[in-house]
């Protein structure tokens, strides 16, 4: 779930400093991004970096 936090953060931030959001819209990406993510159990390292990019590819797409 990190992984899909820092993610999701990033897209949103950026986003938001090339001026595509509003500032609060950063918290909606992040929430809708990790609500939207089912958690694994017991993760390895190639799970984390593909959680990384489901959540930069979702919170990338998403429209608030």
């Amino acid at each position: 779930m990190p992984a899909v936090l820092n993610a999701s953060n990033e897209i949103a931030v950026s986003k938001f400093i090339s001026g595509k959001i509003k500032f609060l819209d950063i918290s909606r990406i992040i929430e809708k991004t990790m609500n939207a993510y089912t958690v694994k159990y017991n993760c390895s390292l190639d799970d984390i970096f593909e959680a990384d990019r489901w959540a930069r590819e979702y919170a990338d797409n998403l429209n608030v």
